[in-house]
């Protein structure tokens, strides 16, 4: 990959885009970048977005703006972060500042009210998609630590109501013993 002008125009031009049509959050970019850098660019492998998503998720901040950073970051160093931010800050920026010129005419608006209840339909949509996707490229390639955590954490969430932040750190530490425990096996084998 080629790393000119045109490169980061594209990367410019791809972040702005996926942030000026992205409503509803971060979860909701994260299968759009997929589909921009994986399926379609081909500059990111499937399971590497996976896991800066998962990072992205996991760090403090909006999961856009931390999805881009490192999406810039893996393709194009500090600079391909800066542009990447630019690219996914700007339209909210731009569009909360008409909103709030206008805040009280869209507040009272009963259109809006109604876009805004179709736009979180869709929302949960795309986010069941990533959920479905995510899931499907673990039993495939037949992980059973990762499904137990994301069945775990399921649970743990939704019928525990244990808080997100112990669950995210406790997801961490299995993964890092998990990935830590795999290389000692590796070394040990090695040894032999």
């Amino acid at each position: 990959m080629k790393k000119d002008a045109k490169f980061y125009l594209k990367l410019f031009t791809s972040t702005l885009y996926l942030s000026s049509f992205t409503f509803g959050g971060g979860f909701v970019i994260i299968p759009l970048m997929k589909k921009k850098f994986v399926d379609e660019y081909k500059w990111i492998e499937e399971k590497e977005m996976f896991d800066l998503a998962a990072i992205a998720q996991s760090a403090p901040g909006a999961i856009a703006v931390n999805a881009a950073i490192i999406v810039g970051y893996r393709l194009a160093g500090v600079l391909g972060a800066m542009i990447t931010i630019i690219g996914t800050v700007l339209p909210p920026l731009i569009i909360l500042s008409i909103i709030s010129v206008a805040y009280t005419a869209f507040r009272d608006s009963l259109i809006v009210k109604y876009i805004l209840r179709g736009m979180q339909a869709g929302v949960a949509a795309v986010i069941i998609d990533v959920v479905i996707s995510m899931a499907s490229s673990l039993f495939k390639e037949k992980k059973l630590l990762p499904i137990m955590i994301m069945i775990g954490a399921f649970i743990a969430t939704f019928i525990l109501n244990i808080n997100v932040i112990i669950i995210i750190l406790t997801s961490g530490i299995m993964g890092a013993i998990s990935i830590y425990y795999s290389k000692y096996i590796e070394k040990v084998g090695d040894l032999k």
